[in-house]
């Protein structure tokens, strides 16, 4: 098997006809996403449990063994210990990749520059951080169960080539084809086919689906979770995957790609609903326990902290101490909040907002 050399973007060869049906179901589920986007007063304070549990299901395609809870745990008390510690840290660099690419994209665009800093964000202090992180890679790899290259399933371009395709990928981002679903769906696929990195290709491939979709405005915010379908069909994502570099079989990926665009949409839709309805009646909840001018303080540090601690929750949510302290109590004795560990002495109590995670997990 020989290094596959990926065809120059835009791709000629699409069917378009064929997927007429497909990418208006998809577009028409991506607005829908979208419109509840724009219904919510603050989608990146909602929403944040559905980022977490994203970060967490594309790592877990590449191994990862942590669930949200322990994550969520893990960050409400990063000193205890945790038998995943570094699968956490994983998930959570991918968080903080997402994070530096919503902010950077203004200014530096969705170009390779912020490409290659996502990915030194993405492996530091982690599994592959040795691996010339932050930069093309400079040797040749191949994809298999084995490290025996005549055991490969994939070959992926030379070294060599990576700048000129990669260029090419960048130059692909600005171009306005047909679709912006569907020029998505190439995107994805051409830039796990040139495998541009030593370690990371897939995690930072699913980060660039949202950054590109809110880059071309078709996302009003960049929040767009495929992971769970990817993961729970992946065996056929990778077959659909491969079948490019084999047969230059493009359609059949798309089809693949647009089918999870639409069951995906749908259920993100379902769990950004739930997560308004819930955060709506929180809100009245938590004013007629609390009395207090600061229950939507308390109600928004508890949605993007789901977990978290009596120390955190006094030091972070931007409420008095006292008031603080007494809203913590009407919060357990009105069961809005579980205890997961009682705290005593200097040791603080760990809460979590299990409704919450119960929608998102």
């Amino acid at each position: 098997m020989k290094p596959y050399l990926p065809k120059q973007l835009p791709i000629k060869n699409i069917d378009w006809v064929k997927h007429i049906g497909l990418i208006g179901k998809a577009n028409a589920e991506v607005a829908r996403f979208d419109g509840l986007l724009q219904s919510m007063q603050n989608p990146a304070v909602l929403l944040s449990p559905l980022t977490t549990q994203e970060a967490v299901l594309s790592s877990k395609i590449e191994g990862t063994k942590a669930t949200l809870q322990e994550v969520l745990e893990f960050e409400a008390d990063p000193k205890k210990q945790s038998e995943k510690y570094n699968d956490i840290q994983e998930i959570l660099n991918y968080r903080k990749a997402m994070a530096y690419a919503i902010k950077d994209i203004k200014k530096i665009s969705l170009s390779n520059r912020l490409i290659k800093n996502m990915h030194s964000i993405l492996l530091n202090s982690v599994r592959g951080q040795n691996k010339d992180r932050g930069n093309f890679r400079n040797m040749q790899v191949h994809i298999g169960k084995t490290n025996k290259v005549e055991d490969a399933t994939y070959i992926p371009p030379t070294p060599n080539n990576i700048p000129d395709l990669m260029s090419n990928l960048e130059k692909y981002f600005h171009f306005d084809d047909r679709d912006s679903l569907v020029q998505l769906g190439i995107i994805h696929a051409q830039f796990e086919i040139i495998h541009p990195f030593m370690d990371g290709n897939g995690r930072l491939g699913r980060i660039l689906m949202p950054l590109f979709l809110y880059f071309k405005k078709t996302l009003s915010s960049p929040m767009f979770y495929l992971s769970s379908y990817f993961e729970s069909h992946r065996e056929e994502y990778y077959k659909r995957l491969n079948n490019i570099s084999k047969y230059n079989d493009w359609d059949n990926w798309l089809e693949y790609f647009l089918e999870a665009v639409v069951v995906q949409s749908k259920e993100n839709v379902r769990k950004a609903k739930k997560i308004h309805i819930l955060y709506d009646l929180k809100k009245e909840k938590i004013a007629n326990l609390t009395h207090s001018q600061f229950s939507i303080k308390a109600l928004d540090f508890i949605f993007s902290n789901p977990v978290f601690t009596s120390s955190h929750f006094k030091k972070s949510s931007k409420i008095p101490i006292r008031s603080a302290e007494r809203i913590l109590k009407k919060l357990e004795n009105g069961k809005v909040l579980q205890v997961i560990e009682k705290g005593g002495g200097k040791k603080a109590t760990t809460y979590a907002f299990s409704k919450l995670i119960n929608i998102v997990g």
